[in-house]
């Protein structure tokens, strides 16, 4: 490891750590814990998945491009099949074109040869960290509204569809089969169960929980 500029992590912060070389994980995990990250690390992909914990915690992976048995694409694959979202930067001392696009496809934060400068591997694994804080206030913002959008009733829920495309109210009630004073009491109603203030406000919560009639 090239030494430099040192970055400290912020609070409550995770990153894990897989490499097949015994002295590679004693170095970056050096690295990583000088800078103040919580860090755990695996020497197979395999392992990882058998004794990782994952919490609520923002986390990082840095993975091993290429190790015995399962590779650090192969585990970037099987993260994605089931579901589980998180930040992943690659290392390798034997990278080629091919692998890294594969890799940034996947969702990659970071491509780095090795040997790997302190600053190249901090940088990354600060943006890894960030990019899954905000993944994860999304999620929790999704969750939240979701929870709002099972409150509605169907037809509030009907209305609240059409609404947000840009329908007015006269529109909305002809599309109902009802009255505009009918759809204005069910607007209301959906206004203040999904804690909009505006129209614009309640056309962006619907973007993001992919709102669908």
């Amino acid at each position: 490891m090239r030494a430099g500029k040192q970055r400290l992590a912020q609070p409550g912060t995770r990153v894990y750590l897989v490499d097949d070389d015994a002295g590679v994980r004693r170095a970056l995990t050096r690295v990583l814990r000088n800078a103040g990250y919580q860090t755990t690390a695996f020497g197979t992909a395999e392992d990882f998945l058998i004794g990782v914990e994952l919490d609520e915690l923002p986390s990082c992976l840095v993975v091993d491009l290429r190790m015995p048995g399962l590779s650090g694409l192969d585990l970037q694959d099987l993260l994605l099949e089931r579901g589980i979202e998180l930040s992943l930067v690659f290392i390798s001392g034997r990278a080629d074109v091919q692998s890294g696009v594969q890799a940034m496809k996947g969702g990659a934060v970071d491509f780095l040869d090795k040997p790997v400068s302190d600053d190249a591997l901090l940088a990354a694994v600060a943006r890894g960290l960030e990019q899954d804080r905000e993944r994860r206030i999304r999620k929790a913002e999704r969750a939240e509204l979701q929870q709002r959008l099972d409150t509605l009733t169907p037809r509030e829920r009907d209305v609240f569809g059409l609404i947000v495309t840009g329908l007015l109210n006269k529109q909305v009630g002809a599309r109902l089969g009802t009255t505009e004073k009918t759809v204005k009491v069910h607007r209301s109603r959906v206004m203040q169960k999904m804690g909009a203030h505006s129209l614009a406000e309640l056309v962006r919560m619907a973007d993001k929980i992919s709102l669908r009639l």
